[in-house]
């Protein structure tokens, strides 16, 4: 009887290699925008993923304030804050969030797809965010994505 065997590769942390990805969000719609960040940021969309290693790239985020909310959530989305006070819970619409801090919004969406613990915490730390189309990342010299 002839056994074949197969082994499950996992990936070693000094086997990974980390490549810089740059994505324009205008008139993107902001779910999607963070389901294919989210991916990219922990390494699914390599033959190499491992769940429990962080196999993720980095990516860069411009035109965040350009983002498209679908239906009547830009007005009607909340996000809330807590201050740790009594009486200290404040809400704020996704249309105020926009015009204070207009990469909130994405930095928000795309940390509640990440697992909730260390490795997550790991992999949004890959991410970096720009209200608009500047950023310091050239040297990376990162390869442009569509979505």
């Amino acid at each position: 009887m002839n056994t074949l065997s197969y082994k499950t590769k996992a990936a070693k942390p000094s086997e990974i290699v980390r490549d810089w990805h740059i994505i324009d969000a205008e008139d993107v719609v902001l779910g999607r925008l963070g389901t294919a960040v989210a991916n990219i940021l922990r390494g699914k969309h390599k033959p190499s993923y491992t769940p429990h290693e962080d196999t993720g790239d980095f990516v860069i985020v411009v035109n965040a304030e350009k983002v498209k909310f679908t239906g009547n959530k830009k007005a009607a989305k909340e996000y809330l804050f807590y201050s740790g006070y009594p009486g200290g819970q404040r809400r704020m619409t996704a249309d105020k969030m926009m015009d204070r801090k207009p990469t909130y919004a994405v930095e928000h969406a795309i940390k509640g797809m990440l697992p909730k613990n260390r490795l997550g915490r790991r992999m949004f730390k890959k991410l970096f965010v720009y209200a608009g189309a500047e950023h310091p990342h050239q040297a990376q010299q990162p390869k442009e994505l569509k979505i």
